[in-house]
This record gives C-alpha cells, sequence and structure tokens, in this order.
C-alpha cells in the first residue's frame, strides 16, 4: 500500500510501498476514501526537518540534554550513532482519516465491516487504529467533510477546556483550520467571537461564519480591538490556535483578559510568561490535550478502557462523535475550508504547498477507488532479489523497534547474517530497517516469518508479553530462536517453553540476548575468574534511572516490571561469572509506586554471593552500569563496559576500550555459529533458570 512519510533529517516526503497493517485485537482495519493535512502541525513537522541541527537543537533542548547524558555515559561515537539513527527513521505523516471499516478486530464492539468511520489514522490506503479514536460517520456528512473531525475535537477540547457561558466574549488567536472551526463551534455555543490573524483571506472566512475580526498585517492593535469588542470590561477568555515561536500572543492575550479571564492554547507559541500579566488580573491558564480525556492514556487508547460516562462525560472518541453530529446538522460548516486536492499519488506535490508560500487551507488527499486498491491489502514488500539460501544463517526479524534498528540488527548484519525478512506491526518501521540494513523483503504478518522455508532462524524484538508465545511458534516451526530478554513473564510459560524443547523433532537453539556475558572484559573478567579459588563475592550497581509509573514496561503483564524486563541481564552476567547454580536469594525494596529501586542477593552452589543494586533514584552523571568482583585477595572493577581495572591481580592492572562495548556483535557471532552446527552459546538449563530466578525475585 501507498503511505506518506517523512525525514526528520531533510524534511523530504515521499509515498512510499509499505506493508499493509493486519487485523490487530481493540483496533478497526480501515480502508482510506479520505485524508486531510493539517497545514499546521505538519507544517511544524516539514519545518522541523528541513531546519540545520543547530536549529534542530535550538528547537528541542531537552533532547539535547539527554544527548549530553548519554555522551556522558556512552562515548562521543555511540551517541552520534543514536542520534544519527533517530532521525534517519522516516515519520509517518497524518492523523485526520476518513474509510471504510474492513476488518474488526476482536474484542471490539459498536463497529461492523461496511460502517465509514473517522478517526486519527495516517495518511496511508489501509490503516489500523484502536477503537477509542474512531467514530461512526453519519449519513449526509461526506467523505470531505469527516476529514475535518479530528480537527474539530481539538478545537472543540479547547472550547471545552473554556468552559463558554451564552453571550461571552471570546478571542480566537489563529484563524488557521483550527481557528476557523474553533470560531464556529463558539458561535454555535452562543458566543461573541473575535479572530485575529495576519492573513486577509482567512478572516474573510471567519467573518462568513459570524466573527468579527482583526487584521495584523493591517497594523491593527489586536489589544484595542479587544477592548472594543469586549465593550471595555476585557474579554471573558482568548483560545491561542496560532503557532508560532512567538511569546507575543500569550502576552496579548493577558492583556486583552478581563480579571479573572482565562486562557486556553491550543496551538504552539513561545511560552515565557510576564507573571506580572497574569498576577494581577488573577488569569487562569491552561493547555488543551489534543482531542479530549483519554489521549495518550494506553488503557484508554491502546486496551480500549472506555471512562465511565456519568463521570467523564467527553472523551476524545465522544468529542469526535461531537463534532460529527454538528456537521450532520449544519452547526459546522466545513466545505470552504478546502483550499486543495491531490490525489494521494500526489502527496509530494500537496506537502510542497504545505512547506512552501502558496496560501493554503484545507489540503484533503483522496485515494482511488476499492476496485482499483486490491493491492493495498499486501503484507509483504519485496526489497531486494534473495542473496541467500536456507542452512547459510538466513536470519528474519521480529520487531523493528528502536533497540533493533540501532542495536541487534547491525549487530547481526556485522556477525555475517543473511537477512531475509523484517516484520513490524504497523510496516513503517519495517520499511525503514529493510532498506537501510539491506533486507530482501518486509512483511507485517509475523506468521510468514515461521512458515519461511529460506528462514533458519527468527530473531524477536517485540514487546515482553509476546515474547514466549512467539519462542513457541518458532520451536513448533523448527526454526532456531533468539529472543531479546526477557525469555518469558510467567513460570508456566518457562515450563512450557523447556517442554517444547524437549519434543522438538530436531535440535533447536534457543538464545536470550544476554549479550553482556560476550562483552570483551566480561570475557577477560570470566579467564581471570577461573584461576582463582573458592567462591567469589559480586557487587553490580545499575543506576537504572526512572521511567514513569505508566510506561509499558512497568506493566507487570505487558512489561512485566524492570526486574523481570531488564533486571535478568544481571542475573544472568552474575550466572556467568560465578560458573555455578543459582541457589537462593533474598531481596528488599523501597517503597515507591513502581518498586524498581531494589537490592537483591543471591547465594550460588559453589558459596559464591552476588548483590544487585537496581535503583531508578540516581543521577544520570553516575555511570549506569558498575560491577564490582572480589575474589582471592583482588578486586575487579568495570564501569560502564569501557574502563576494567584490577587490583591485587597478577599480570593484570586495566582494560580499557575507546568506545562502549556490550557485547552484542560477539553475542549475534556466536548464535549464528551455533545455527550453523556449532554448540548452544547458552546452555539452555542456564537460559530457563535465570528466567524462572527472574521471575522469582520480581515477585518477592
Amino acid at each position: 500500500m501507498r503511505q506518506v512519510l517523512q525525514s526528520l533529517r531533510d524534511g523530504s516526503t515521499e509515498v512510499a510501498e509499505v506493508p499493509s497493517p493486519g487485523s490487530r485485537r481493540g483496533h478497526l482495519l480501515i480502508r482510506t476514501e479520505r485524508t486531510l493535512v493539517s497545514a499546521g502541525t505538519e507544517r511544524m513537522l516539514v519545518d522541523f526537518g528541513k531546519a540545520g541541527w543547530i536549529q534542530k537543537a535550538r528547537q528541542q533542548p531537552d533532547k539535547v540534554k539527554m544527548v549530553w547524558d548519554k555522551m556522558r555515559t556512552d562515548g562521543i561515537q555511540p551517541t552520534i550513532e543514536a542520534v544519527f539513527g533517530k532521525l534517519d527513521q522516516p515519520l509517518p505523516l497524518g492523523y485526520c482519516n476518513v474509510g471504510t471499516v474492513i476488518d474488526v478486530g476482536d474484542g471490539v464492539q459498536g463497529f461492523k465491516v461496511g460502517d465509514r468511520v473517522a478517526s486519527n489514522g495516517k495518511h496511508a490506503d489501509v490503516v489500523s487504529v484502536p477503537v477509542n479514536l474512531c467514530a461512526r460517520v453519519p449519513e449526509g456528512v461526506s467523505d470531505e467533510e469527516a476529514a475535518f473531525t479530528v480537527l474539530g475535537a481539538i478545537a472543540l477540547q479547547g472550547i471545552r477546556l473554556v468552559q463558554p457561558t451564552l453571550g461571552e466574549a471570546v478571542v480566537v488567536t489563529g484563524m488557521g483550520l483550527i481557528g476557523i472551526v474553533t470560531a464556529q463551534l463558539l458561535r454555535a455555543h452562543g458566543c461573541r467571537v473575535l479572530g485575529i490573524d495576519f492573513d486577509p483571506k482567512k478572516l474573510a472566512l471567519a467573518r462568513q461564519f459570524g466573527a468579527e475580526t482583526v487584521d495584523l498585517s493591517a497594523g491593527e492593535d489586536p489589544v484595542a480591538a479587544a477592548e472594543r469588542f469586549s465593550r471595555g470590561r476585557g474579554v471573558d477568555a482568548v483560545i491561542v490556535t496560532a503557532a508560532t515561536r512567538s511569546n507575543e500572543p500569550m502576552h496579548q492575550a493577558a492583556l486583552m483578559c478581563r480579571k479573572r479571564g482565562r486562557i486556553v492554547l491550543v496551538g504552539v507559541t513561545g511560552l515565557e510568561l510576564s507573571r506580572d500579566d497574569f498576577f494581577k488580573k488573577e488569569i487562569t491558564f491552561q493547555v488543551s490535550c489534543s482531542y479530549g480525556p483519554g489521549r495518550y492514556d494506553p488503557n484508554y487508547e491502546d486496551k480500549g478502557q472506555d471512562y465511565p460516562f456519568g463521570f467523564v462525560r467527553w472523551t476524545e472518541q465522544r468529542n469526535l462523535e461531537a463534532v460529527l453530529d454538528m456537521m450532520s446538522d449544519g452547526r459546522l460548516d466545513v466545505k470552504p475550508l478546502v483550499s486543495h486536492r491531490y490525489p494521494i499519488d500526489d502527496a509530494v506535490a500537496a506537502y510542497e504547498v504545505v512547506g512552501g508560500s502558496e496560501p493554503s487551507l484545507g489540503i484533503v488527499l483522496s485515494y482511488p477507488e476499492v476496485a482499483a486498491r486490491q493491492p493495498a491489502l499486501q503484507r509483504t514488500v519485496e526489497l531486494k532479489p534473495s542473496g541467500g539460501t536456507s542452512g547459510t544463517g538466513a536470519v528474519s526479524f521480529l520487531g523493528a523497534g528502536n533497540y533493533a534498528t540501532a542495536v541487534l540488527i547491525k549487530a547481526f548484519r556485522e556477525a555475517g547474517a543473511t537477512l531475509r525478512t523484517v516484520a513490524s506491526s504497523g510496516g513503517v518501521t519495517g520499511l525503514h530497517a529493510g532498506r537501510k540494513f539491506g533486507f530482501e523483503r518486509t512483511t507485517t504478518d509475523s506468521a510468514s516469518l515461521f512458515a519461511d522455508a529460506g528462514t533458519d532462524a527468527v530473531v524477536i524484538t517485540t514487546r515482553h508479553d509476546s515474547h514466549a508465545g512467539f519462542v513457541l511458534q518458532a520451536i513448533e516451526a523448527g526454526k532456531h530462536v533468539f529472543v531479546e530478554k526477557p525469555l518469558c513473564l510467567t513460570m508456566d510459560e518457562a515450563d512450557r517453553i523447556e517442554a517444547a524443547l524437549a519434543a522438538a523433532p530436531r535440535p533447536i537453539t534457543l538464545m536470550v540476548g544476554f549479550n553482556r556475558r560476550f562483552a570483551p572484559q566480561v570475557q577477560r573478567m570470566h579467564a581471570l575468574l577461573r584461576g582463582a579459588s573458592g567462591p567469589k563475592s559480586f557487587v553490580m550497581t545499575v543506576n537504572a534511572g526512572a521511567i514513569p509509573a505508566d510506561h509499558w514496561t512497568q506493566d507487570a503483564e505487558q512489561g512485566g516490571g524492570r526486574i523481570v524486563g531488564e533486571g535478568c541481564h544481571f542475573i544472568d552476567l552474575l550466572r556467568f561469572l560465578a560458573g555455578a547454580p543459582i541457589e537462593s536469594f533474598s531481596r528488599d525494596t523501597m517503597a515507591s509506586p513502581t518498586a524498581d529501586t531494589t537490592s537483591f542477593t543471591m547465594r550460588f552452589a559453589d558459596g559464591s554471593i552476588g548483590t544487585v543494586h537496581y535503583f531508578a533514584n540516581g543521577s544520570k552523571a553516575f555511570p549506569k552500569e558498575r560491577l564490582e568482583v572480589f575474589a582471592q585477595g583482588g578486586v575487579l572493577q568495570l564501569d560502564n563496559f569501557r574502563t576494567l581495572r584490577g587490583f591485587g591481580w597478577k599480570d593484570f592492572s586495566s582494560m580499557n576500550l575507546w568506545r562502549q562495548d556490550k557485547g552484542q556483535t560477539a553475542c549475534a557471532a556466536a548464535f549464528l555459529a551455533a545455527v550453523r552446527g556449532g554448540a548452544a552459546p547458552i546452555p539452555h538449563g542456564e537460559i530457563l533458570e535465570v528466567a524462572r530466578a527472574s521471575i522469582r525475585i520480581a515477585g518477592a
């Protein structure tokens, strides 16, 4: 299928051939009829992409700080690679979609195949959208009109926050698409509206819908105009829908308001606020969050958990429905807002208008008739001719997220793997990875990887709750399998994997991405410790940093929590260096909502002990990972996989690296050697032992 993508590196736009998404639980699969280009939001993205490095940094100072923090811990070269890798990822554009439902995912109620729906789907032939971000389009509302639904919901949410009453005087600053829709909806509320903008044509449209206007291009004074408009009392509220880096709209809004007036920011402006502007009048200021309650809440959007109607009257979905109702009965007229129409194949020309000087307002992209679009459901895209055959280490990747594209795929390529197929749920990340690393094809059909005779091994890099199921599928299909940690989330899953390995008709290499044991400095430590008699003591300090409580990794069902999801790395590392099974453990945890500042101690069968301090409350200026080993009168200290020092060790004092090496490439190479007939890099029993220990420790 075709999809509009944009490069964050240079701002270029393309219509790419991307695998069609498949059906997902809680989602609707929609064949697109029309999409609307949001001139304000999408122009900002285009402008950011076209900006130079210095301008990009100035626009995102928080990201610059993250870069400096990473540079201090990981070094310059890995940081530069990470930044360029992030900017290389294409951005799927669009969030105003209308189309026809072609499949209903499990668990979805209230929709059926054939329904026309408006959603926040992308500019693509087919989109998969969570059910709570969709609303049925009433009869009498055209596809082109319905494409404005999401923009209308953004405007409506800003109005709901202002809480206007009949007869109030409200200023709308910025008469773009959202501004003009805001003006119409305020008029429907019975408010008097004053619109402010630099564009006389947009102001003329606003007047057409009953607003009074201020033309900034003609030198009109907005504050004086607002004073006259409010009959000298100050306006009741200001809704700022402009997109500018200037602080002036916020300053003017405060000057316009009456005492205890309200200001709501829907657009994007500078926010260097003057306390004096707000203090004297006790002005209320609030930033509107997109389409309404539920936005960015994973439980609402991803899991489909609606808010109780009696307690949250207006959610983002119910705002979409309200906008469509107002289109249906004529209170909201968006037909005059369309300035350009393009077929999807000419989307690049549409974005030239968005980023250029030609006047524009609503730009609508249309899609061919259904009969001409059957190939749009093609879920696999061939990227290049097949370069390998089964038995040579042909590897397919299931998942193309940040870690896969930044680290793991590169490691496998450097280790000599033949890159066969890369699968992703949405298609865009898989296409990017396929192009960048030279995969033969990309797909959104995960099952095809296990059925592919040309794939020797499957690498799983999806979210944690899917790992065990995909591992079992791979074993059943007779594929070798490398799964990025963790192996599984429950003891039952571990038991099922163990049973599947035992029942497999031929030997299967199962590998978990415990790369740290393959790091060159850890390998040196292992060699040194082999010559040490007696038990050893380990202290592993992980300055993990805080992750919000609502992040998916903190979810026990989806991510398993941080000990299962990441702490397993350090359990495996100490198990490897001890060279003996884990016999017992104890754990002590600091009280917190996430329970991810914790210490646990393991006792090994040879008498060794190891303590892991996994802390989420430290400073990023401190090394992220520090390992100290005490054995036979000597001490080894490893910092961030860059600096290894020995104290009291004969013939060893240090081993320092120019750049961090956590062993990913060596780990991949060891797995590939096993796929080609070598021994398993980590015994299956040891992998399962670490998995079970992680689950038990997390539950302690």
